[in-house]
């Protein structure tokens, strides 16, 4: 799958603490944009149809022992093919040996040869999850994240509404922050959001009328977490005398961030309401509702079943 992101192969080498065989020039800024790994034992063998040369490749023991099997000017034919493309990097894994017919090509036409200790399919899968959260696609949003009892609630609002006060007293009650004004989204599968804060502004959260405060030296480093999942999304709004707001919660709202849709709330904001602790009740009936205990439906239920009950004694 293409990414308009990008990692850089020298991320990849850091990240895997891989053994560098050989490095084209300039190979730590060659980006990876794809998120798949190809394994190529099919173009080693001849077939060359749908071979993606943006793909990372992977030899591992089943390509080599094939490779070993092979003679020595058909693995020469082999690799010159595979390097002639503009691949990003070939990695072995295993700790195995390179063939040297793999090295002359690599030198001919200038490839990256990497190495690692680790099992193919392990690495495999590694990598390619490394991959999808480099390269997942994102956006920045305008608003507040933080976790509360495991759920990862983002609040959003226009500027004043009270976000980061509120984040602040439920850092005081034991919960953790995550992100203060920008929060960065992640789509890494196809129903998860992951959300963080750019590196710059990480645990700092803006107070009026105190300014800005780091949060991991006030309050520890059990106050902040780098990045939480998205479950929950609270509107937090002026109070308007003229609106209906909801009352039982047995419909349910939904607000869509990268094409998923989120669980969300609107939460009126009035002097006297304790946000804090109405936002800690969201969060945990939010987890209630996936563990599929929904109170509004069952207050409901029970309204019903009354109002049935007194029927039939008439």
């Amino acid at each position: 799958m293409a990414s308009t992101y990008s990692v850089s192969l020298s991320a990849l080498v850091e990240e895997f603490k891989l053994e560098v065989l050989r490095g084209a020039e300039g190979y730590e800024d060659t980006p990876i944009t794809i998120e798949e790994v190809n394994r190529p034992g099919l173009q080693l063998a001849g077939y060359w149809d749908y071979f993606d040369p943006k793909r990372v490749q992977l030899i591992g023991l089943v390509e080599n022992t094939y490779l070993q099997g092979s003679g020595e000017e058909a693995r020469r034919l082999a690799f010159e093919r595979l390097m002639s493309y503009h691949i990003p990097a070939l990695i072995i894994t295993r700790s195995l040996e390179p063939f040297s017919e793999c090295m002359e090509m690599a030198e001919k036409y200038d490839r990256t040869i990497l190495r690692t200790s680790e099992s193919t399919a392990a690495f495999m899968s590694s990598m390619i999850s490394f991959l999808k959260t480099s390269l997942a696609p994102r956006i920045t949003r305008h608003g507040v994240l933080v976790e509360i009892y495991g759920e990862g609630v983002l609040l959003l609002g226009e500027s004043g509404v009270g976000k980061s006060e509120t984040a602040i007293e439920l850092v005081k009650r034991g919960h953790r922050l995550i992100a203060d004004d920008a929060v960065e989204i992640r789509r890494t599968g196809p129903r998860r959001l992951v959300g963080n804060a750019p590196p710059l502004i990480r645990h700092y959260i803006e107070l009026r009328g105190i300014g800005v405060v780091d949060v991991r030296q006030l309050f520890g480093m059990g106050a902040v977490k780098d990045e939480q999942d998205v479950d929950l999304v609270i509107n937090l709004e002026h109070w308007k005398g003229d609106k209906v707001y909801d009352r039982l919660g047995v419909e349910s709202h939904y607000t869509s961030v990268l094409d998923v849709q989120i669980p969300s709330l609107t939460v009126p904001v009035q002097p006297g309401r304790n946000l804090a602790v109405i936002i800690e009740v969201a969060a945990m009936n939010n987890r209630h509702k996936k563990m599929g205990y929904n109170a509004a439906l069952e207050f409901t239920q029970q309204i019903n079943q009354h109002f049935d009950q007194a029927m039939s004694q008439q």
